[in-house]
């Protein structure tokens, strides 16, 4: 009797290499195991836990840097009309002409004033609070508005603005029932939640917004949340 068509091979066999198998059997093909790739000792390069995970270290980030444009274009336009002022005054002594009387004036008076005199302090005084402004505006990041989320990812920076994040913790406290109007201010280290109630008790309000507060910060996605601080009121009386 011939074996009917159609029927699979014993498991555990396999058609020898380089012939096709029969019409009618199904073949096992090989399983490809996906591998992470790995650095050079040996550790794939899937994220830490504490990158990946939201609370973790590895998450936080520092402020966005502000590329202080106007402050720098002040400074220069200020720097670049002394420089030619000075300059034109300095070519037309050299071409046999008077100097500006302002700073034949400048100079005088700077010769002849004694150092504790009232405007050479307050000339002091004004200069040092301008290289005092310029040396914080240096050395301090600015971009206040926007603040750094966590970085789940090596190569991708994220900012949130304040007016976005006090939007969106506005929208969930007014989720909250007893809730009748909610403003919200965001900081860097504080979101100051003020919210009128017209029906409940204030305590339960006040216990339901905390919650639902604390719980849209922690969802914000942000490096370094800010502390909910919230206050519940009765609206004011109609006159």
């Amino acid at each position: 009797m011939s074996e009917p068509q159609g029927t699979e091979p014993p498991q555990g066999t396999e058609p020898p290499q380089g012939t096709e198998p029969p019409q009618g059997t199904t073949q096992r093909l090989p399983v490809v195991d996906h591998q992470e790739p790995e650095n050079g000792d040996g550790t794939d390069r899937s994220e830490s836990p504490a990158a990946a995970e939201p609370g973790g270290e590895g998450g936080r980030v520092g402020r966005f840097w502000s590329p202080r444009r106007v402050p720098a274009g002040i400074v220069a336009l200020l720097l670049l009309g002394l420089t030619g002022l000075f300059l034109y005054d300095i070519v037309s002594v050299r071409a046999g002409r008077p100097g500006m009387y302002w700073r034949r004036e400048l100079a005088e008076q700077l010769a002849e004033r004694p150092l504790d005199d009232t405007w050479v302090l307050v000339g002091a005084g004004v200069a040092a609070a301008l290289g005092l402004w310029l040396l914080i505006l240096t050395v301090t990041p600015g971009l206040r508005d926007v603040l750094p989320m966590r970085r789940t990812h090596p190569d991708v920076r994220a900012g949130l603005h304040r007016d976005a994040a006090a939007t969106a913790l506005r929208d969930r406290a007014m989720e909250v029932a007893g809730v009748q109007s909610a403003r919200v201010r965001v900081r860097r280290r504080r979101a100051d939640v003020r919210a009128v109630s017209h029906f409940r008790e204030l305590d339960d309000v006040r216990t339901d917004l905390d919650a639902v507060v604390a719980d849209a910060v922690g969802k914000l996605g942000l490096s370094r949340p800010p502390s909910p601080s919230v206050r519940v009121r009765r609206p004011g009386r109609k006159e």
